[in-house]
């Protein structure tokens, strides 16, 4: 794959992004299942990778610093992201009593030190705001991320799960660029069209950063009327290019301009969606595909 600016202000990432966000339970995550996935991503031409404090129980960013660690992957071959805000409870963190967001400096400058020790790295390429916290001081916000900046602890600042205005209001405290917006969006969740989060995005000359491109695998196997619908025109598209259905599904997003954020454990899955990079899709087909998604246009 070849590499593309995420936004007009960079940085160069693949034009698909492996995601730990679906690695939720501790038990089940190993530094061997991790150095196999990262390697089929690498294999692929994925070499952009989105972390989180949180992902894997607090653990993903440990094991992946482990793979830096051990030279399993080069630091200069890969781009990391990685994101706080998002607070959930865990037993290794007694203080978290609930589930919510927190931006303030405090936290922020706690989250990337961490980060960076878990990582093994001295940067973060692109650091981003898990979601927008209503009560935060978006000036002291602000502040601090143009301050980790500076410092060249973090390259690029993002957000994730930010709406048209919340993505206004911060925008308008900062004096520099955000580069992106992991949104959630696939063919089961067309909201981002229908509510200007991919207009806006786009305004600001970024990429959609499309989060469960195949919607957590219920495009492949959903009963609901809508899955069902979306699989039987996908079903009948599908032969047309000579792929899986589900590669059609992201070859949708990729018409889009957006970025699928992968998630899934699933080799065939990741191999699916690589796989959607060499689908030129018709744009009425397009069209057929999003009609099935809303019943009618």
């Amino acid at each position: 794959m070849d590499k593309i600016y995420l936004s007009d202000a960079g940085p160069k990432v693949s034009p698909a992004i492996y995601g730990f966000y679906r690695w939720d339970d501790k038990a089940d995550n190993s530094l061997s299942e991790m150095e196999k996935i990262v390697n089929l991503c690498l294999e692929l031409g994925i070499n952009s990778f989105d972390h989180a404090d949180i992902y894997g129980g607090y653990q993903c960013e440990e094991l992946f610093g482990q793979l830096i660690s051990q030279r399993a992957v080069k630091r200069e071959d890969i781009v990391l992201f990685t994101k706080c805000g998002l607070r959930v409870p865990h037993s290794d963190h007694p203080e978290v009593r609930v589930r919510h967001y927190d931006t303030s400096s405090a936290h922020i400058r706690k989250s990337v030190e961490q980060s960076l020790r878990k990582l093994r790295t001295d940067y973060i390429d692109i650091f981003l705001l898990n979601h927008f916290d209503p009560v935060a001081n978006l000036e002291e916000t602000a502040l601090t991320l143009r301050q980790l900046k500076e410092s060249g602890k973090v390259k690029n600042i993002g957000v994730a799960n930010f709406s048209v205005f919340q993505h206004q209001l911060l925008a308008s405290y900062l004096n520099m660029p955000i580069v992106t917006n992991h949104i959630e969006l696939n063919l089961l969740n067309t909201s981002a069209l229908d509510n200007g989060q991919v207009d806006y995005i786009k305004q600001r000359y970024m990429r959609p950063l499309a989060s469960a491109p195949l919607a957590s695998g219920q495009i492949a196997n959903g009963t609901d009327p809508v899955a069902k619908r979306v699989r039987a025109k996908l079903e009948e598209i599908s032969p047309k290019y000579g792929v899986d259905i589900e590669s059609i599904a992201v070859a949708w997003l990729v018409k889009l301009g957006a970025l699928p954020l992968i998630g899934t454990k699933s080799e065939q899955r990741i191999r699916n969606i690589a796989g959607a990079f060499n689908i030129d899709l018709d744009k009425q087909d397009w069209y057929d595909l999003y009609a099935a998604s809303k019943e009618t246009l």
